[in-house]
């Protein structure tokens, strides 16, 4: 396949080799037309289902690019929408012919109203503002239309400003009520002082902000329109120019400084997505999955706003050297803000690695085992990667004397397929465990072939909503044998692509004259689990389903953008274990528990108040009302901090190969205690425990034959 795409590209590379181009920039039309006509060409061939780029793709290509420069519509006029509507079905002929005229347009026309808009905040942050006036913002920026005249966007920002500058007001105002409570002869400052103060932090915040979009140059803004033009055919597709080739692979080498979590960019709001196991943001435990980063401040600096910034850019303010202090000033997922503050570090692939617990539970003996990641080594499988690992934990546990074992795989994005396909066959004796199939060709069946079985005991393999990809081919895998329980969340993420990252600079031959060119991340292939369903968009379904907080909010894969549809083929050649075990037993006596359970009702009335607070999108500019509005969700809050509160009676130990280790390492010391800790609150574990005490208590038969 790749022999032949080189001689679809021979024409190309050719015309562009004869050419002499010394600009190692993007700032070149020339790069950029090849580029296009490469990308194009590559998704096109390569892609596991490539869209037709056609008038329907273009407008897509062309909604999506303006929301991504002005996603809260401050900057574009309509007129500028009008104008760019010329191209609105044009794009795809444009993407064909390698013409960069749209983007030349708009490029052209965005540099024009940044300027203006960074005279227009200066200008209205001149004034002060009436915040006894009755007035709100609406921040539905998806059925807001762009304005319609200059009068409508100075208004626009003119609202956009004061809601920024409120919630500075309101932190100052109960500022001084906390100084005055602490000490009666300490002098108030008034509300107008206070105002300008806020007022005066919004105009700074602006003004840094513009300082980093005047340091963007015009490639910046290229990658951008390819990466709305690359997404249109899935949200795994992503071009990387050579600097962000360079993060990403920084990013997967495992060692990082920085506060050690995952943000993402929706909207123009910056979220986090992930915690990683041992950094600083882990230590702390302050910060959570879809909490939403506002302010970010350098130790006792002045905050900067980051709403509406580029991911990009607030990864710059977020990240630094070890031992420096950074401010995150985070709207929790419960609606209420604080000022988190987290010492960056070195961010160590370690606890990425799998851990291991042992629990006694009405006089049994447990195991538990919690994989972050299917990692491997993909230089020398030999070396440790996640398979292995695991391998090693339940040996060691079976020395324990381990009756039962968790798998907990909850916010484990996925990783090596091979390792899966390795791991799945210590639980059975044999047989397929996932099938994958590239566009148009036929399917490939991976399958345990070893006849060992390292434990065939009661198992339980605990998921969530952020359990991805390789996660879903091992739970589906166990539940389509019937060898393991599923407990968690209703579903799923919903991943079931595979994803390769293909460097450009290797089509460019011996003779390159652009200088980097960058890699292109495609996805090439769909995963299906054996009975012959895929797990895209609908994941893998828990048998016994426990809510969370994440149950109504939108961070699956059927709430990204342009996933590839769920679809089916042909089952694999499997038996599942009817005869093993009594799982219907268990899982109707964890229902019932469920059922009776008061904090099961109080997750479930949580998730639904979380999923509420952030529908709204109408904000009050007095005050009085936000004033109101804040404390009402902060008492609202405080109903749910039983969650928070809830302990089990179970002690959580280390094996003894790790109580050797700890002895010695007081860092790791420190991981094990906090996780046993959290453990020993985690009503999800406990439930797991009880669902293997369910299984353990009807004699079942061991592991049959699985072929049919």
């Amino acid at each position: 396949m790749k022999r032949n795409f080189v001689y679809i590209l021979a024409a190309l590379l050719i015309s562009a080799a004869s050419c002499s181009f010394t600009n190692k920039t993007f700032d070149n039309p020339d790069k950029d037309r090849l580029l296009i006509e490469l990308l194009s060409h590559i998704i096109q061939k390569w892609h596991f289902s490539p869209s037709a780029i056609n008038d329907d793709f273009s407008e897509e290509v062309f909604d999506g690019y303006i929301g991504l420069l002005d996603p809260s519509k401050r900057y574009f006029l309509q007129s500028d929408i009008d104008e760019f509507s010329e191209y609105k079905k044009k794009i795809d002929d444009q993407i064909k012919n390698a013409d960069i005229s749209f983007f030349d347009l708009v490029h052209n026309r965005f540099m024009q109203r940044l300027v203006e808009g960074e005279e227009i905040y200066k200008g209205i942050l001149d004034k002060p503002f009436d915040f006894t006036k009755d007035e709100e913002i609406n921040m539905d920026y998806d059925k807001l239309s762009f304005p319609k005249s200059e009068e409508e966007r100075l208004e626009r920002w003119r609202k956009y400003l004061k809601f920024a500058t409120l919630g500075g007001y309101a932190s100052r105002m109960e500022d001084e009520k906390d100084k005055k409570e602490k000490d009666a002869s300490y002098v108030v400052k008034s509300e107008k002082d206070i105002e300008k103060e806020a007022r005066e932090s919004t105009l700074k915040t602006q003004g840094e902000y513009f300082d980093i979009i005047d340091d963007l140059e015009r490639r910046d803004w290229f990658v951008m329109y390819l990466n709305a033009i690359v997404t249109e055919f899935d949200p795994h597709t992503f071009y990387f120019a050579p600097d962000d080739k360079d993060r990403f692979d920084a990013s997967i080498s495992g060692k990082f400084e920085g506060i050690g979590a995952r943000l993402q960019r929706k909207n123009d709001r910056i979220k986090i997505v992930e915690i990683i196991s041992g950094g600083p943001a882990w230590r702390g435990n302050e910060l959570e999955v879809g909490d939403e980063i506002v302010r970010v401040a350098q130790a006792e600096e002045e905050a900067v706003d980051i709403i509406g910034m580029r991911l990009d850019d607030a990864v710059k303010l977020i990240k630094g050297p070890k031992g420096s202090e950074v401010r995150l000033t985070v709207k929790k997922v419960d609606g209420t803000t604080e000022v988190i503050s987290i010492i960056r570090d070195v961010v160590e692939l370690e606890e990425s690695y799998a851990k291991t617990s042992l629990v006694k539970k009405d006089g049994k003996t447990y195991g538990i085992i919690n994989l972050p990641k299917f990692y491997i080594d993909f230089e020398d499988y030999n070396n440790r990667n996640a398979a292995s690992d695991v391998e090693k934990e339940i040996e060691r546990l079976k020395k324990e004397g381990m009756e039962g074992l968790v798998l907990d795989l909850r916010d484990n994005g996925g990783g090596s397929l091979k390792t899966v396909v390795d791991m799945a066959g210590f639980f059975i004796k044999d047989g397929p465990i996932v099938q994958v199939k590239s566009s148009g060709q036929q399917r490939e069946v991976l399958s345990d072939t070893d006849s060992r079985v390292q434990w065939d005991g009661p198992l339980v393999v605990l998921v969530n909503e952020l359990s991805a990809s390789a996660s879903e081919i091992l739970a589906a895998a166990m539940q389509d044998y019937k060898r393991a329980v599923i407990v968690g969340s209703k579903q799923t993420y919903g991943k079931g692509t595979v994803q390769n990252v293909v460097n450009l600079n290797q089509f460019l031959g011996n003779k390159n004259d652009y200088g980097d060119i960058g890699a292109l991340k495609l996805t090439t292939q769909k995963f299906y689990r054996i009975n012959g369903g895929s797990t895209q968009l609908e994941g893998v379904k828990s048998d016994i389903v426990i809510p969370d907080r994440y149950s109504y909010i939108d961070i699956g894969e059927k709430d990204q953008i342009n996933p590839l549809p769920w679809d089916k083929i042909a089952e694999a050649n499997y038996r599942p274990l009817d005869d093993y075990v009594n799982y219907d037993y268990a899982i109707s006596k964890s229902k019932e528990r469920m059922a009776k359970s008061k904090h099961i009702s109080l997750l479930e009335e949580n998730a639904k108040w979380i999923k509420e607070k952030q529908e709204e999108n109408k904000f009050s500019l007095n005050y009085e009302v936000y004033n109101r509005n804040v404390e009402k969700d902060m008492e609202i809050a405080k109903k749910f901090d039983e969650l928070s509160e809830y302990k089990t009676n179970l002690t959580f130990e280390s094996l003894p190969y790790e109580d050797a280790l700890i002895a010695k390492d007081t860092v790791l010391k420190e991981r094990r205690e906090r996780w046993h800790k959290n453990l020993a609150k985690d009503l999800y574990v406990e439930e797991a425990l009880n669902v293997l005490s369910d299984l353990s208590s009807t004699t079942g038969k061991r592991l049959v034959q699985i072929r049919k």
